[in-house]
């Protein structure tokens, strides 16, 4: 017997901003979501699994349409004309939604989870029974875990919870329970979802997070999926990652130092991303890109922004690969640039301004105020617009860049770099 785990859906959440390329944005990203769970259908129906369990936050909230749905019913008949079950829990997103309880209980081979109380199903004809307990109108936090019912003797026992467990870094601590609460509980396999990483958090039982099926910012690196569970004579015998992502997310940093001008910048930056398209198997790629390390071309870089983002976006194009760009972190500086090497008067000023800077970087009290006038400018956007820029939370890393592209623009004005059309290297 086989079945697939999978948790985190978030159909059709908007993935974050990419840059246009060629003038035209990334609009065929938009549908990444649901095209990672086409996948995961195709794989269930290829590999004529039993079941596939669900383990919350298949939706992204209310939904922006009623296509989403519509979507999610549609994979459920394919399931279904192949003899393929399902069961569902509700996650904090989806307790959100209002539509979903309409659709979902029309499925005749889908099981939603009650959220009032935990529940026991069982399919003899597998010998399976799951326990699972839905989210009931967004944040739980209360120990689901804890009352979840013993388990069925002769079965073999799933539980399928969406949960932070014992807390992870950037998720909220919903339905908090202990490794070795679930561990004592005598199920042979948890499945758990709300953490969009993947992580084993036991073999024996199995406990296990399979992550999110598709990454949607830079802050979800790596491939991802779903798991795949064989059971043989009532224990589990084998729990495997599949990935089924078709966009995935990277962090690339590209050594400037050495550059005499923006070409030899622009070459690195292409090798750099062609490496990584290689990497990501072919799947289209979004990178958040930091262009770092001593050169003469610095100045030209910071004075210019947008030539720098067609630059790095033509750089992606010529990869000949699916890349395309999140955001540009400038970080370079210009060879031994002192105040040893200036006049007085600009000595003076680039003192001042690198220890300003310094004093900014180290602030916390400085660096909230960066936060605060960058969340009130944000504010001033539509929710969507926040949404789709990825900009609903103002975070270290935003101010961080926020500082470090005033400190490169200001250094730029006071070492008196010109514009890149005029040519010049230094």
């Amino acid at each position: 017997m086989r079945f697939i785990h999978a948790a985190d859906i978030h159909l059709d959440s908007p993935i974050s901003a990419l840059k246009p390329r060629g003038g035209e944005p990334a609009r065929a990203l938009a549908d990444s979501t649901r095209r990672a769970f086409t996948a995961m259908i195709d794989a269930a129906v290829d590999m004529g699994v039993d079941f596939v369990v669900i383990a919350g936050d298949l939706y992204d909230g209310d939904w922006p349409h009623i296509s989403t749905g519509l979507f999610f019913a549609e994979q459920m008949v394919r399931l279904h004309q192949a003899g393929i079950r399902a069961a569902v829990v509700k996650g904090n997103h989806d307790a959100a939604s209002k539509i979903t309880r309409h659709i979902a209980t029309e499925m005749p081979n889908t099981v939603i989870f009650d959220h009032k109380r935990p529940q026991t199903v069982v399919w003899d004809d597998l010998g399976v029974a799951l326990h699972g307990q839905s989210f009931a109108t967004g944040p739980v936090s209360a120990n689901l875990a804890a009352s979840y019912p013993p388990p069925r003797p002769g079965c073999l026992n799933i539980g399928v919870l969406h949960t932070a467990a014992e807390g992870r870094p950037g998720h909220d601590a919903y339905a908090p329970c202990t490794v070795g609460q679930l561990a004592a509980h005598g199920y042979d396999y948890w499945a758990l979802g709300h953490v969009h990483s993947r992580e084993v958090l036991c073999e024996a039982p199995w406990i296990v997070f399979p992550g999110n099926l598709q990454a949607r910012h830079v802050n979800e690196p790596g491939d991802k999926g779903f798991t795949i569970v064989t059971a043989e004579a009532g224990a589990i015998r084998r729990v495997e990652h599949h990935a089924c992502d078709v966009l995935r997310w990277a962090r690339v940093t590209v050594d400037a130092t050495g550059c005499a001008d923006v070409d030899s910048v622009n070459r690195r930056v292409q090798a750099a991303l062609t490496d990584a398209a290689l990497a990501a198997g072919g799947r289209a790629l979004a990178v958040r890109l930091t262009l770092a390390g001593e050169t003469v071309a610095h100045h030209r870089l910071a004075a210019d922004p947008e030539q720098v983002e067609a630059d790095c976006c033509g750089a992606a194009a010529w990869t000949g690969h699916d890349v395309w760009i999140e955001r540009i972190r400038l970080k370079t500086r210009p060879p031994g640039t002192t105040s040893t090497t200036l006049d007085a008067g600009a000595a003076d000023a680039l003192d001042t301004l690198l220890r300003t800077m310094a004093d900014v970087r180290t602030s916390p009290a400085l660096l909230d105020g960066v936060r605060a006038d960058a969340a009130a400018l944000i504010d001033k956007l539509p929710p969507l617009a926040r949404k789709h820029a990825g900009l609903e939370e103002i975070g270290d890393d935003l101010a961080a860049d926020i500082v470090a592209e005033a400190e490169a623009l200001l250094l730029a004005r006071l070492l008196d770099a010109r514009p890149l059309d005029e040519g010049r290297t230094s």
